[in-house]
């Protein structure tokens, strides 16, 4: 009975060994292939980032959701990039600004919010177009170009989603470059939380964009600058 029983223990001792190696394998190998999509990213992004002073203008900006508050507020941070564009917009290096977010529901409106945000700085509603099917970057980039007619555009994020979005628009057949939007300093385990959630994004958006190749909500054209 002894001599079983260590038999027993040894071979489950050898079980938990190999699924320790296992994790580790899995682990490392989880770990370089977000690193890689993440790097992928960053060098097609190198020299698309510019200061609002410096960027070349381009006829619109887009500008993409961020979250709102319970009382259907902009975030800080939906914010930060609705007053970057403004600038944008001040300075002269742009003619229109697409907010692009989510409206599923109808007690949840991000262009809206956006929108009423943009009023308060002294945006002119004619130069703000809304895109209410925003609900993911590659929707609103996808949507930007077929639905909207935008060739080229200044993307307005923070830097940690930035890199992303200049590849999918890119991607998708929208010449872009991009201002940093960050307009203040943000919570630490915020940006923690951001980053992680970002690296899995970047796998995701290196799938739709060249695999999977989903299809948003879509309709009529509705382009920004009809002459052209």
């Amino acid at each position: 009975m002894l001599k079983l029983l260590k038999k027993i223990l040894a071979l489950v001792k050898r079980i938990l060994m190999m699924l320790i190696k296992l994790i580790f394998f899995l682990g490392i190998s989880s770990a370089t292939i977000l690193l890689i999509a993440r790097l992928i990213t960053a060098i097609h992004s190198k020299g698309r980032v510019h200061s609002i002073e410096d960027i070349p203008a381009e006829r619109a900006a887009i500008v993409f959701g961020a979250g709102l508050w319970r009382d259907g507020s902009p975030t800080p941070v939906l914010r930060d990039r609705v007053q970057a564009a403004s600038e944008l917009y001040f300075q002269g290096k742009v003619e229109k600004i697409l907010m692009s977010g989510d409206n599923r529901f109808a007690d949840y409106d991000e262009p809206t919010a956006m929108k009423n945000y943009a009023l308060e700085l002294g945006i002119p509603e004619e130069a703000m177009i809304l895109d209410y099917a925003g609900r993911r970057t590659y929707d609103t980039c996808y949507r930007a170009k077929e639905i909207f007619g935008l060739e080229s555009a200044i993307l307005v994020t923070q830097e940690f989603h930035l890199s992303r979005a200049l590849y999918i628009c890119d991607a998708l057949g929208i010449s872009s470059k991009g201002i940093n939007a960050d307009r203040r300093t943000y919570r630490k385990i915020s940006r923690v939380y951001w980053n992680l959630r970002e690296a899995l994004a970047t796998i995701s958006a290196l799938w739709d964009v060249h695999i999977k190749h989903p299809l948003p909500v879509l309709g009529e054209f509705e382009p920004i600058f009809p002459e052209e």
